[in-house]
């Protein structure tokens, strides 16, 4: 299968008939990490254009089960570009102020300026998620809202921002190891939650509403990817694939500078 899995506007998904094992073909992890050092590299050229032009900006969104590597995917994939242009949003249970508003007033206020690139740890589809496996909302509530999320992103991109969804995508069975791991390592053991047990005892329901939120809310202008993550190193070198290409076809440029400095000295 070609990966990464790009989601094509009005078709449905199903996350079984994807491997989670798979490496696009690629045997060693070394060549892997080299290709990753490589885009990395270019994408902090290509960020640094970005944030000189001040013209556009770029969005990120990253989602999955737990433990499917979201921060992970942060540190090793993002570490190239300049933290003063660079903003990472990571949505956890609204609070009193934001469950006041509409949902996506949290998410609006965090959307990238332009020259910025932003990236959401979780995002507004949490709201047709959680909500939807837990009963937290009325259905006729989060119906509705697989469209209010169409519309925002399309007001984004019509605002000059590039998006790109990214679902990472873990078996069942990677996911126990990772949370044993958690609670066997006491330098990862304060990751682990008893909490994270009952969502994984809800992981067929969450299966069931990613593939409708992916096969619902997918756009030309804001497309889903499902990335293969069982391999960490396959993981961030598919996420680091999308961003380049996504960059590289935005192609941002340095502003043009004032007139008559060639050659200029300084005194």
């Amino acid at each position: 299968m070609k990966q990464p899995l790009s989601v094509l506007p009005g078709k449905k998904i199903r996350l079984a008939d994807v491997d989670a094992d798979d490496t696009g073909g690629i045997r060693k992890k070394k060549h892997a990490e080299a290709e990753l050092a490589e885009n990395i590299a270019v994408l902090a050229d290509l960020g640094y254009r970005l944030y000189a032009e001040n013209r556009c900006s770029l969005l990120l969104v990253l989602q999955g089960m737990d433990t499917a590597g979201k921060d992970g995917t942060i540190r090793h994939v993002m570490r190239g570009f300049n933290p003063q242009s660079c903003q990472v949003t990571s949505f956890k249970q609204p609070g009193v102020d934001e469950l006041a508003h509409d949902f996506l007033w949290r998410i609006s206020r965090a959307a990238p300026r332009k020259g910025f690139i932003g990236i959401f740890n979780r995002s507004h589809y949490e709201d047709v998620l959680v909500v939807r496996v837990h009963n937290l909302v009325p259905k006729k509530e989060w119906e509705s809202r697989y469209e209010r999320i169409n519309l925002f992103e399309q007001t984004l991109a019509k605002g000059g921002t590039a998006i790109v969804k990214v679902f990472l995508h873990i078996s069942k069975q990677e996911q126990q190891r990772r949370l044993q791991t958690r609670v066997d390592d006491p330098k990862k053991r304060w990751k682990f939650s008893r909490a994270d047990l009952q969502e994984r005892r809800a992981w067929d329901d969450y299966q069931r509403a990613y593939e409708v939120a992916m096969a619902r809310c997918n756009s030309k202008h804001a497309p889903w990817y499902v990335v293969p993550a069982n391999r960490k190193w396959y993981r961030n070198l598919v996420v680091s694939r999308i961003l380049r290409r996504t960059l590289e076809r935005m192609a941002p440029q340095y502003p043009p500078a004032e007139e008559g400095l060639q050659g200029m000295m300084v005194e």
